[in-house]
């Protein structure tokens, strides 16, 4: 097998395992608690946060998302109660965002255990720790140097 052929093996595996276990774990995080994927990220984020709070900007940055998608997954997630808008592009977690975050949390630690950390050895998940960070670091890198 060539390096090209390694790559592309390696690639295709990575997006086959990314696909099913987003796919598998969002559809028990959607039926066990409601929330979608979206929901989760932005109160995940809130709730990690200083008081419950961010500005839009901070989470836009924070899930990298286009401005007209974060502007209507908050605008859905206010009419629902999960969050509100406060005055200077504040975005605040509600009471009932806390409850709604609380449960998909324990469900969503629950079906990554269940379907990754059970699934992978201790040195599996440290090597792909290792993996992960460096792709990273390189999006980072690359990032930093395009001005993006």
């Amino acid at each position: 097998m060539t390096a090209t052929a390694d790559v592309s093996a390696a690639w295709q595996a990575y997006q086959r395992m990314r696909l099913q276990l987003n796919g598998r774990i969002n559809r028990e995080l959607s039926r066990s608690t409601g929330l979608s994927e979206a929901d989760f990220d932005i109160l995940f984020l809130l709730e990690q946060s200083q008081e419950g709070t961010m500005r839009s900007i901070a989470l836009r940055c924070g899930l990298e998302w286009e401005k007209s998608r974060l502007s209507h997954q908050l605008r859905r997630m206010a009419q629902r109660g999960l969050i509100t808008k406060a005055a200077g592009a504040v975005i605040e977690l509600t009471d009932r965002g806390r409850e709604q975050i609380a449960a998909a949390r324990a469900c969503h630690e629950a079906a990554v255990r269940r379907y990754f950390g059970d699934v992978l050895t201790p040195d599996q998940l440290a090597t792909l720790t290792a993996i992960s960070d460096r792709v990273v670091s390189r999006l980072t890198q690359d990032r930093e140097h395009s001005g993006q």
